[in-house]
């Protein structure tokens, strides 16, 4: 039985290769809610999610090609300080929001500030990682 285009509920709890836990909807006390295979979630996701049966509880490991992709050192940039509002501001270290072009705003992690240059790495945070979920499908609805 395909759970394909079903609205379903899921608990489950995400780590990394060295067992760090990334986000958990079980520590939240809350499942998640999405359609299965509409890709809201990462594909790999969904796809372990696609043919469980409710009550079913599965651990699956998800490449980085089908999680959130491989590192892209495109996506690291450069920009003067002076070129950007508040620049001087900004925290090495942390991430920040920024607006794309429609208006949007976007995560950067500011990877670095020196010589009046601010390095910005625009991939997502868990890019190049495979990752471990231990799923439960909790909920399947048409």
């Amino acid at each position: 039985m395909s759970n394909e285009g079903k609205k379903v509920k899921v608990h489950y709890t995400g780590t990394l290769d060295d067992g760090t836990t990334f986000d958990s909807s079980v520590e939240r006390g809350e499942p998640i809610e999405f359609t299965c295979m509409a890709g809201q979630m990462i594909p790999g996701f969904d796809a372990a999610v696609k043919d469980m049966a409710v009550g079913e509880t599965k651990t699956v490991r998800i490449p980085a090609a089908e999680a959130y992709g491989e590192r892209d050192e495109g996506k690291v940039q450069q920009v003067p300080i002076s070129q950007i509002p508040n620049g001087d501001q900004l925290p090495a270290g942390q991430t920040v929001y920024m607006m794309g072009p429609g208006g949007q705003p976007f995560p950067v992690f500011v990877k670095s500030i020196e010589n009046g240059i601010a390095t910005f790495d625009m991939n997502h945070e868990l890019a190049g990682k495979a990752l471990t979920f231990e799923i439960t499908l909790v909920e399947a609805a048409d």
